[in-house]
């Protein structure tokens, strides 16, 4: 299962990344009146975290999925993208570059676009793990030259260690595999990283899940659950609300198997990696236990080349 060796390579790609000198791609970005974070898929959620993360270094940044984003002329463009393949990514670098918009980019390494941060090789599984956690790395970096109090090296480099202690042990080995459906819930980022989640396991192991924000689970979201699912709460380490544990009551009192991820400590918006991890490695668990490839993730018609060509390679 090569998926389990990309959740390990995450630590040793932080470690690496933490010391990454993004002063010039920063100035880029530096005075810009507005800046849009974009992705697709996966590096939509990077994005997704990436823009509250410029935001707390004082930008007015917003997120846009690469297939809805629209060139505005004051704004300057982060574009993730781990491959520099999608067909809606290329298209917005090259209205962007068309356009002189102040333009950074994130990609994998190799990937042939000269202006890019390059973060990690080339995923070995189609679910997608330490390209993303790269990904957000990237933009703690940018976000701390900015002036944002988190993404120094310092501090990334203790987020590695952490998430070098999780990949060997996630404690996610007691959430048991649902009947029918799974739910991950969270509130602020820890909805971004809810989807996230979801997304890892229905890839990995073919599980129908789905990431939710804790209001929208509340509000009708929760309706179709049964006892036959599952519901993941993800919550820092207080709830100052509350919602995150009514929720886990509620789902609890109707017969729903709960089991509830705290978040580490430090910034809540770095505090999503390590328990991203632990989400890939359900994913994994899951996908051993039900006897699936989490590697080729994407197949039968679903793959069919035709189809990727208009929303994807």
């Amino acid at each position: 299962m090569r998926l389990a060796a990309m959740i390990d390579e995450q630590a040793g790609a932080l470690e690496r990344l933490a010391g990454l000198d993004v002063s010039e791609q920063a100035a880029v970005l530096r005075g810009a009146r507005r800046v849009a974070v974009v992705g697709t898929g996966t590096s939509q959620h990077a994005a997704e975290l990436g823009a509250l993360m410029l935001e707390e270094a004082g930008t007015d940044a917003r997120w846009s999925a690469s297939a809805r984003w629209t060139a505005r002329p004051d704004e300057a463009v982060v574009l993730i993208s781990h491959t520099a393949e999608t067909s809606f990514a290329r298209r917005v670098r090259r209205t962007a570059l068309d356009r002189g918009l102040p333009l950074v980019t994130i990609t994998g390494i190799g990937r042939g676009w000269p202006e890019a941060i390059e973060t990690v090789a080339a995923e070995e599984s189609e679910t997608y793990t330490v390209s993303y956690t790269a990904a957000l790395a990237v933009l703690a970096r940018l976000a701390h030259e900015l002036g944002a109090p988190f993404g120094d090296p310092a501090g990334l480099r203790g987020l590695a260690a952490e998430v070098r202690g999780l990949s060997a042990e996630p404690r996610v080995d007691r959430i048991p595999v649902p009947a029918r459906a799974l739910a991950i819930v969270g509130s602020g980022p820890y909805a971004v990283t809810a989807r996230e989640g979801a997304l890892k396991i229905r890839e990995g192991a073919r599980i129908l899940a789905e990431g939710f924000d804790s209001e929208y689970l509340l509000h009708g979201g929760a309706v179709p659950f049964t006892a036959a699912d599952g519901l993941i709460v993800l919550a820092p380490e207080a709830d100052p609300d509350g919602l995150a544990e009514g929720l886990a009551g509620a789902a609890a009192g109707e017969g729903l198997a709960v089991t509830r991820l705290r978040g580490s400590g430090g910034h809540p918006l770095l505090a999503q990696i390590p328990m991203t991890v632990r989400l890939q490695s359900l994913a994994a668990r899951f996908a051993v236990l039900r006897g699936q490839d989490p590697d080729v993730a994407i197949v039968g018609e679903w793959a069919a080349p035709g189809l990727w060509a208009l929303g994807g390679l």
